[in-house]
């Protein structure tokens, strides 16, 4: 089994840990408070993280080339718009329609993939990219009980333009990131994605961190006096953040996140096994779309 499965299963988690987390925080914190605490407490773990490959592998920190700050800081500005919209949409009444475009990303990052970094898809790769993004509009509205009349209706509404916002700054992100990682020089792909994950969420603390001390000082003692809520946060996030880009740093992004789309298939059969919940047929046939583009994916993107 190729190293990336595991790893994108394992990111999926996290993410799915870290977005139940945060969305607890949303009456506590102001929006960029809640955005800051997936990076607060992760800058010094990411750092410990590259301290401990680099000294187990005895290899040197990579070369740090022009190209690999200029993705990094538009994946790090990125990823902040990206979270900061997505906690903004739970503000609005009906945020499930907004939050089931926002996962639009899927087809989002193949097509910035090809331009930004030249990666190329196969016909089968495109069908089961197409399938898992299918699948996961079924499954989210399903699981919101929207119809495919109510996404349609609403596709002009804030929360639907805010979710397809949202999921464009995840997909830029990720190609971004991905590109950072690319442009490194020297180092396998565990330490080149540890190094891109230090240096961004490094940067992301700093800027958030000073725009939250002129322009909402209150929000960071918030923060401090959170500690045991926003800790977990960061630690969740750091764990998530490490398994994607090193996901990302050794396949392609768009095969990377359709499988990561997992995590959906994971937390409704919990649902159902768990609290006997029921599914609704537009829930049944999503979770059919993403199985069958994941294993399109897995056995015959290169068709």
């Amino acid at each position: 089994m190729p190293v990336w499965i595991p790893i994108t299963i394992a990111a999926a988690f996290f993410q799915n840990l870290r977005s139940a987390l945060q969305k607890h925080l949303k009456g506590e914190l102001s929006d960029v408070g809640a955005t800051t605490t997936r990076f607060f407490y992760a800058w010094p773990l990411a750092i410990l993280y590259l301290s401990g490959i680099l000294s187990h592998s005895g290899e040197s920190l990579p070369g740090l080339t022009p190209v690999f700050w200029v993705y990094l800081v538009l994946g790090s500005l990125t990823q902040i718009l990206f979270t900061f919209l997505l906690i903004w949409l739970f503000s609005f009444r009906n945020f499930a329609v907004g939050n089931t475009f926002s996962k639009t990303e899927t087809a989002q990052i193949a097509l910035l993939g090809l331009v930004l970094l030249g990666d190329t898809l196969s016909m089968t790769a495109i069908l089961a990219i197409t399938f898992s993004v299918l699948g996961v509009l079924m499954l989210s509205a399903g699981k919101a009980g929207l119809s495919i009349s109510n996404l349609v209706y609403s596709i002009s509404e804030k929360s639907t333009l805010l979710g397809l916002a949202s999921g464009f700054f995840l997909g830029a992100s990720v190609v971004f990131f991905r590109g950072a990682s690319l442009a490194l020089e020297g180092g396998d792909s565990f330490l080149k994605a540890a190094t891109t994950v230090a240096f961004s969420t490094s940067l992301q603390t700093l800027l958030l961190c000073l725009y939250l001390r002129f322009r909402e000082s209150g929000q960071i003692t918030k923060i401090f006096l959170l500690w045991k809520k926003t800790g977990m946060v960061s630690v969740v996030s750091i764990l998530g953040s490490i398994c994607w880009v090193t996901a990302f740093t050794i396949e392609n992004a768009s095969y990377v996140r359709t499988l990561g789309q997992i995590e959906l298939i994971f937390s409704l059969a919990f649902s159902i096994m768990v609290f006997r919940e029921k599914v609704t047929r537009l829930e049944v046939g999503g979770m059919i779309f993403i199985i069958g583009g994941i294993i399109l994916l897995l056995f015959f993107r290169n068709g």
